[in-house]
């Protein structure tokens, strides 16, 4: 039996990275899927891999229409929503506060912000009806630290990670749960994006990615995408039933603070500073 059987799963951005490896393991678990996303090519393949357990929907989530028809594809073709991920991102507007563009800047809050709204907005009436539910989304540590990420990337995060705990003290008196994730540092297509690289260079760069992000993590790894799949399918499972309004961080521990050989290291130096001789 699989943590999920019989449930109905929608997970924006699922055709790569986080999204693919949650979709993935949703299904492994039992779980049907509708994959939302704007990456066509990857959504229809992936979709086809998991052979009528899981369709694609073109999703752009800065448009409410398209996150309205992604729910309504999960309720015409499979009966019911019992799990929406809220998963769908990118780096967005970056640089110098002062350089701040601001179309870029309502296109980030459009995706990364809005988008997480309006799912909620357009699940919350079919929980809320059903009695039970479980709405994920994907925050980040850099809503949690300054430093971990751009400006507006990190501010929206942080609001995510707040509407999340709002919206769960309406939802649960509806049965429905409502949390976040803040991954730390994960290896996805989402850096190479950023960076305005190819699809095929994003991929020829992950194993130089693997090798950065393990060596600033507490835990000597980069983070995985089913690093977060993971904590998503706990979240979306009965084993959480009584979680709600929680942002659970799967980082390696790097939100944490200074890393311990670092801090070693830092009081070393003062050491040497106060018990050194004066010339």
């Amino acid at each position: 039996m699989g943590a999920l059987d019989g449930k109905v799963s929608v997970i924006t951005g699922g055709a790569s990275g986080i999204g693919a490896a949650t979709v993935r393991l949703f299904v492994s678990e039992g779980s049907t899927v509708v994959i939302a996303d704007i990456l066509d090519e990857q959504g229809e393949k992936l979709a086809a891999a998991l052979a009528g357990a899981a369709v694609y929907q073109h999703t752009n989530v800065s448009k409410e229409e398209d996150i309205k028809a992604a729910i309504d594809r999960a309720v015409s073709r499979f009966g019911r929503l019992d799990c929406l991920f809220n998963n769908a991102g990118f780096g967005g507007v970056s640089g110098m506060i002062e350089e701040t563009d601001t179309t870029q800047l309502d296109t980030t809050l459009a995706v990364l912000f809005c988008a997480v709204v309006l799912g909620i907005k357009h699940a919350a009436p079919l929980m809320k009806h059903q009695g039970s539910g479980s709405i994920i989304s994907t925050a980040s540590v850099a809503g949690l630290r300054a430093g971990f990420g751009p400006h507006i990337y990190s501010a929206a995060k942080a609001a995510v990670i707040h509407l999340t705990k709002s919206v769960a003290m309406e939802l649960g008196e509806s049965g429905v749960r409502v949390n976040c994730i803040c991954p730390g540092g994960i290896v996805t297509p989402i850096f190479g994006r950023h960076l305005g690289l190819s699809e095929e260079a994003i991929a020829e760069k992950m194993p130089l990615l693997n090798q950065a992000l393990a060596m600033v993590q507490p835990i000597r790894r980069a983070g995985q995408p089913e690093d977060i799949a993971r904590a998503a399918l706990w979240l979306a499972s009965d084993a959480a039933s009584f979680v709600s309004g929680h942002a659970l961080v799967v980082d390696g521990a790097l939100s944490g603070g200074r890393g311990w050989s670092e801090a070693q290291a830092g009081m070393e130096m003062m050491r040497a500073a106060l018990t050194s001789k004066s010339s």
